[in-house]
C-alpha cells in the first residue's frame, strides 16, 4: 500500500489549526486552564520564533521563518516524490512540513504564531514556554529525520566498501 504522505501532512496541519482556533475561541490571551496536574491550555500569541526569539523583530522572524519552512517544504516534497521506501525519513519530513506549514500560516494570517500548550514546572523559566502541535511535529520530525541519517540500515556496509575500494 502505497502511503499518501501529503493529505497526512496536511491533515496534522490541519488538526494544529483546529487547536489553534480552540484557544483563540475559548481562552483570553494570557487566559490558562489546566488539563492535568503538570499540562496547562495557555493562549499565547508569539511574533516570534522558537521560546518567543527575535519576539522584538517580527518582520525578521517571518523572514527567516519563512526560508526554513521553504527548506523543509522542499525537502518533503523532493523526498516524497523521487525516494522509493524511506518511510521514516518520509515521516520525519511530514511532521517538520506540517508543523512549517501550521506556523507559517499563522504568521501570513495572523501576523503571529498561536501557542496553547504549557507545562506547570519546578523551573518557572521553562513553565513560562508555551508550545502548539506544530513545535511537537517539527521536533519529533526532526529527531526522527536525524535518526534516519544515523540508524539507516546498510550505511556501514557502505562506508566500509568506499574505503577498501580507495
Amino acid at each position: 500500500m502505497k502511503i499518501r504522505w501529503f493529505p497526512i501532512t496536511a491533515a496534522l496541519a490541519a488538526a494544529d489549526q483546529a487547536a489553534k482556533c480552540y484557544a483563540e475561541n475559548k481562552l483570553a490571551k494570557g487566559e490558562e486552564r489546566a488539563i492535568t496536574d503538570k499540562v496547562v491550555l495557555r493562549h499565547v500569541q508569539n511574533e516570534g520564533v522558537c521560546m518567543s526569539l527575535l519576539e522584538d523583530e517580527p518582520e525578521t522572524a517571518r523572514i527567516l521563518a519563512g526560508a526554513a519552512s521553504g527548506a523543509v517544504l522542499g525537502w518533503h516534497a523532493f523526498t516524497v516524490v523521487t525516494k522509493k521506501k524511506r518511510f521514516w525519513k518520509k515521516a520525519g519530513l511530514s511532521l517538520m512540513a506540517a508543523g512549517s506549514i501550521s506556523n507559517m500560516f499563522d504568521r501570513l494570517v495572523r501576523g503571529h504564531v498561536v501557542d496553547y500548550v504549557g507545562f506547570r514546572l519546578e523551573d518557572k523559566h521553562l513553565e513560562g514556554i508555551t508550545y502548539n502541535f506544530a513545535d511537537f511535529f517539527i521536533a519529533a520530525g526532526a529527531v526522527i529525520t536525524v535518526m534516519t541519517k544515523l540508524f539507516r540500515p546498510g550505511s556501514k556496509k557502505k562506508k566500509k566498501a568506499k574505503t577498501k575500494s580507495v
